[in-house]
């Protein structure tokens, strides 16, 4: 009998690569960095076998979608900002049968679903990002789920997340899930450049951001459920937020009633809204 083990909303701005590297940005990031390493040790504490990395930076625009490849290694240099993660390599297990399982429990949900094992199929940097700080070692397996769904509903992607709960349990896998993304999304300005990489695009972001905190923290997932179609189109949330519907589809939606624990305080970088917070899987 398999078991969802964690669950947790992580960020996976490309600036924690860029902190890495010798220079003015050096450590800019640490404080993410460290909270992905300290999810990394909670998953291994806890014995997980399986990250589930639900990806925001993978956009699809029919069905769903599930990169479940036997084995993931390469050389990454993102095309969106090459400045800030290039030649990145990374190596990884996946884990196929948990792919094909999850795409089959939300097929039979009414969910259309694919599982691919396609060697030329990449991995994106919401998934790379996370595994860097969290995987470095190859401790655990790897499936990528498409959560940039451009044309979906909401709805749609709460019902993949219970799907996804559905297929963990029928497993043999003790697994971790991440939803990849950030809060509010909007950029800055392009020409701001460097001199507002840790700055929020707009005040209004901010403070909205702040408030879904406050109610994350408080457990009250019945008004963040009721508000998150209007706070993902108002404070342009990334990939729509379905990674965050589908997390949150997995705990149950607005039944669920645990406080997140926040493991990386809020931060701004390039105007958007950022966080690592760990969801507490209840017994």
């Amino acid at each position: 009998m398999g078991k969802l083990a964690l669950a947790a909303k992580v960020t996976h701005v490309p600036s924690m690569y860029l902190s890495e590297m010798p220079g003015k940005h050096q450590g800019c990031r640490e404080a993410a960095i460290q909270g992905h390493r300290e999810i990394g040790r909670r998953c291994r504490e806890l014995d997980v076998d399986t990250m589930v990395v639900l990806d925001v930076h993978w956009l699809v625009n029919a069905g769903y979608h599930i990169n479940c490849n036997d084995r993931f290694e390469g050389c990454y240099t993102s095309n969106e900002l090459p400045h800030f993660i290039k030649d990145m390599r990374y190596a990884y297990r996946g884990d196929p049968e948990l792919g094909r399982r999850i795409a089959e429990c939300a097929n039979a949900a009414g969910v259309g679903t694919r599982a691919h094992e396609i060697g030329s199929l990449e991995l994106e940097y919401g998934t790379l990002v996370p595994m860097r700080y969290m995987n470095g070692d190859d401790r655990f397996k790897v499936v990528s789920v498409a959560a940039w769904c451009a044309w979906h509903t909401l709805e749609d992607s709460r019902r993949f997340g219970a799907a996804l709960r559905q297929a963990i349990e029928q497993s043999d896998s003790r697994v971790a899930v991440l939803a990849s993304g950030s809060l509010s999304h909007r950029f800055n300005d392009n020409g701001s450049g460097e001199a507002t990489m840790h700055e929020i695009s707009r005040e209004f972001f901010r403070q909205v951001d702040l408030r879904v905190v406050d109610l994350w923290r408080q457990g009250d997932w019945k008004t963040f459920c009721a508000m998150l179609p209007e706070y993902a189109d108002l404070c342009v949330g990334e990939g729509g937020m379905h990674d965050t519907a589908m997390l949150l589809g997995l705990l149950g939606w607005d039944a669920y009633d645990q406080p997140a624990e926040i493991v990386t305080e809020y931060f701004a970088s390039s105007g958007t809204g950022q966080l690592n917070a760990v969801f507490p899987v209840p017994a």
